[in-house]
């Protein structure tokens, strides 16, 4: 009973934001197997509350949503929030030209990329790096560190 509880308590939660069913559903199917939860959304959220709410420890997100790029949107709003600035982000598109003229910034922000079609099991390993990344390490230690100006001074 023990080890069953336990595991599900360490069990990463992974939001995948993708607009084509098919791909939700095979996202679904590899990660569960893995020994992930899933949550699956088929429609952008303009609303970083609704992310917040779920509390992701990895959000894959497509950036094109029916041709237009609504994805980079997610994409910032999830960066310059403070409750999820730190939440590791995957990018799994096709939009292989628009993601490379982002390459500097998405590298600056520790965000991973994999281009659709893909490997399996570069996808997985990607994930997995994602979840164990120093950059992430380094965003939840900052959070909790009070600014200078608000330290005690004694």
């Amino acid at each position: 009973k023990g080890i069953g509880l336990r595991e599900k308590i360490m069990k990463k939660r992974i939001l995948v934001i993708n607009d084509t069913q098919e791909l939700l559903e095979l996202f679904r199917i590899l990660l569960e197997k893995e020994g992930y939860e899933v949550i699956l959304s088929g429609v952008p959220t303009q609303k970083v509350a609704e992310i917040e709410q779920l509390h992701p420890d990895l959000v894959l997100l497509d950036i094109l949503f029916r041709q237009e790029r609504i994805g980079w949107q997610i994409l910032e709003m999830l960066r310059t929030n403070r409750a999820t600035a730190s939440i590791p982000i995957i990018i799994c598109s096709v939009a292989i030209k628009d993601v490379e003229e982002q390459e500097g910034y998405l590298n600056s922000q520790g965000i991973r990329v994999v281009y659709k079609p893909f490997d399996i099991d570069v996808l997985l390993s990607a994930i997995k790096s994602a979840l164990e990344s120093p950059f992430r390490n380094e965003l939840l230690r900052a959070e909790k560190e009070p600014p200078e100006n608000t330290r005690d001074k004694s």
